[in-house]
């Protein structure tokens, strides 16, 4: 049993190291469909992020409904993001603002995909509190990981 146990857990590490790991494109068509989807992937977090960036800045009135439905989706596109970075195109001809260190310091990356799930679960958490300070702070806590992310990840 303990041999079984021990091959269990053997295999489990195996499985996570490999699903962190970047794997290469392997074809144009590869790299053109993934960069695609990484860029589509980016535009909808964007698309959720610019309101409550302007609400965080009382360019628009904070509406803690769209905060709460921005916040929850913004925490299930980082669970998505290692998947969608996963394939290395730096081998291809693409169109990409994609560093390469987007593939070669995948820890890294990791730790900050992490830091935004956990920013975009403290907005959540500030959403219930009805602390609109509160709210505003933890928006700007998301907003940094994101700059944070485009700092070592994203070509200027």
């Amino acid at each position: 049993m303990k041999l079984l146990s021990k091959v269990a857990v053997a295999c489990a590490i195996t499985v996570a190291a490999v699903s962190t790991q970047a794997q290469p494109a392997k074809s144009l068509k590869h790299a053109e469909k993934a960069t695609e989807l990484r860029k589509a992937m980016f535009q909808l977090m964007a698309s959720n992020m610019g309101p409550l960036g302007a609400m965080a800045k009382g360019k628009i009135p904070l509406n803690k409904e769209v905060v709460a439905k921005n916040a929850l989706r913004l925490e299930q596109f980082s669970h998505m993001l290692g998947d969608y970075l996963k394939t290395d195109t730096r081998k291809f001809s693409v169109k990409t603002d994609a560093l390469d260190s987007v593939w070669t310091d995948r820890a890294k990356l990791e730790g900050k995909i992490t830091d935004f799930t956990n920013a975009s679960s403290q907005l959540q958490k500030a959403v219930v509190s009805g602390d609109e300070k509160a709210i505003k702070r933890a928006i700007g806590g998301v907003g940094k990981t994101c700059g944070s992310c485009h700092d070592d990840f994203k070509k200027d």
